[in-house]
């Protein structure tokens, strides 16, 4: 079939081809979890810099200050998530085995999530408990 006799459309053309089902709202989130890091990070890195003398009790007492624990707890669940999303993407795109892709899968959320759970468990018990 030459190209100039081709008539369907463009929908019809791609039709069968694989479902992106939640491809754009996966960027979406890459984008916007990687845009809010920015902040985020660069308020962690003034944290740990304005703790650099403190010692343990001046250091505690920054991290009990709401405002920054609150801003703390943001930027860790933002960063697992952030990471769970990249990592979710290169596992989608180069693991072909759906067994071993499901698996991968499970492990990069149950990492992810484990990471969010022990980085928010320190910043309390740091915060509120010393």
């Amino acid at each position: 079939m030459s190209i100039q006799n081709d008539m369907r459309t463009p929908l019809k053309k791609v039709r069968g081809l694989g479902a992106a089902r939640d491809g754009t709202d996966h960027f979406w989130h890459q984008r916007l979890t990687a845009a809010l890091n920015v902040p985020l990070i660069l308020i962690l890195f003034g944290v740990i810099a304005a703790m650099f003398g403190l010692g343990f009790e001046g250091s505690r007492a920054l991290l009990a200050n709401p405002f920054i624990g609150i801003l703390l707890a943001a930027a860790f669940l933002n960063i697992c998530w952030h990471m769970k999303l990249g990592m979710q993407m290169v596992i989608e795109d180069y693991i072909h085995s759906d067994g071993m892709k499901a698996l991968l899968l499970l492990a990069n959320g149950a990492y992810c999530a484990a990471l969010a759970l022990i980085a928010l468990y320190a910043l309390i018990k740091l915060a509120l408990l010393g």
